[in-house]
């Protein structure tokens, strides 16, 4: 007999369900607007925390740097975002969010906005902070930057 829990009850595969759970609606909002969820996250990070070099856009949107890089060239000719070299060292990248891609965010926030009302509204307002907190317990960097 194993000492693993039931598949109902293993953390992984309950991680894996609510993040299908979380994702359907936002992937059904994405689906009007041409990106995807990855592209998504690079967008609102940048919106959010303005410029940023690769390395750090690529921890805080949870992206591999290889992907972050296909990432930010799709999003580039689509003109959302712009990438220029730092001049004290040109191997580095600031990566900013443009006005179109700014647009993005502007025209889908009440939708966003309302997506986050119904997961509050399920959970009620205490219970999903707590799962929040409770999620950045497991986070290896601990740290909302």
């Amino acid at each position: 007999m194993s000492n693993l829990p039931s598949t109902s009850r293993s953390l992984p595969i309950a991680l894996i369900r609510a993040r299908e759970g979380v994702m359907a609606p936002i992937r059904d909002m994405l689906s009007e607007t041409g990106i995807t969820e990855q592209q998504w996250r690079v967008l609102r990070i940048l919106r959010e925390h303005g410029p940023q070099d690769s390395s750090t856009l690529a921890r805080r949107a949870c992206l591999l740097f290889p992907s972050l890089t296909r990432i930010t060239q799709t999003l580039r000719k689509k003109g959302l975002i712009s990438q220029t070299r730092v001049a004290e060292d040109k191997r580095r990248q600031m990566i900013e969010i443009t006005p179109a891609g700014d647009q993005i965010i502007q025209d889908n926030l009440e939708r966003a906005s309302a997506i986050v009302l119904e997961f509050q509204e399920t959970l009620g307002i205490e219970k999903y902070e707590q799962l929040l907190d409770l999620l950045a317990l497991l986070d290896p960097e601990n740290a909302d930057t």
